[in-house]
């Protein structure tokens, strides 16, 4: 899938269920820092491809954070050979390490916290929408949220989010 030989990841549109799904992987991730980060990169226009994972490397485990259509995102373990090309017709596409500020930002601080940040809405066919992965360091925070269809990226100060219209569900 996405070009990436072995890649399953298993697809979520609630923020609980995504976090029970990945506690258990995130809680031994408390304390340890960010050793590394990379991205698909597409080498014609000289830059990300946000329609692959974002890769998280810490000491003991990489994370892959990916998002999709409109609120679906999964979290994958060392499904990623970053050695290996990504396959994606009519794209050049490779890995590139350290190439968002925002990620760079957190390298070699431990990790405090994991949070899914989902928004509330008012639609009652759609009362919840999974918007993002949090992760808070000593210092830093990043956020991969869901930026239709593809990744987005921000480091943005942690800030307290409006009651009402979004929820942090924690991980770890």
């Amino acid at each position: 899938m996405l070009g990436i030989e072995g890649y399953e990841p298993q697809w979520h549109h609630d923020a609980r269920t995504l976090a029970a799904a990945n506690r258990a992987r995130f809680a031994p991730l408390i304390g340890q820092p960010m050793v590394g980060s990379w991205v698909m990169w597409d080498a014609a226009a000289g830059a990300w491809f946000a329609g692959g994972p974002v890769v998280l490397g810490f000491p003991e485990a990489n994370v892959e954070v990916t998002h999709r259509k409109f609120d679906e995102c999964a979290v994958t373990w060392d499904r990623v050979d970053l050695s290996q090309p990504v396959a994606w017709p009519g794209l050049a596409l490779d890995w590139r390490a350290g190439t968002h500020p925002a990620v760079v930002r957190a390298y070699g601080r431990p990790l405090r916290a994991v949070n899914v940040i989902e928004r509330l809405m008012s639609a009652p066919w759609r009362p919840v929408v999974l918007h993002a992965v949090e992760l808070l360091f000593d210092g830093a925070r990043l956020a991969i949220f869901n930026a239709l269809d593809e990744n987005g990226i921000t480091g943005d100060d942690e800030i307290e989010l409006p009651i009402g219209h979004w929820r942090r569900v924690p991980v770890a």
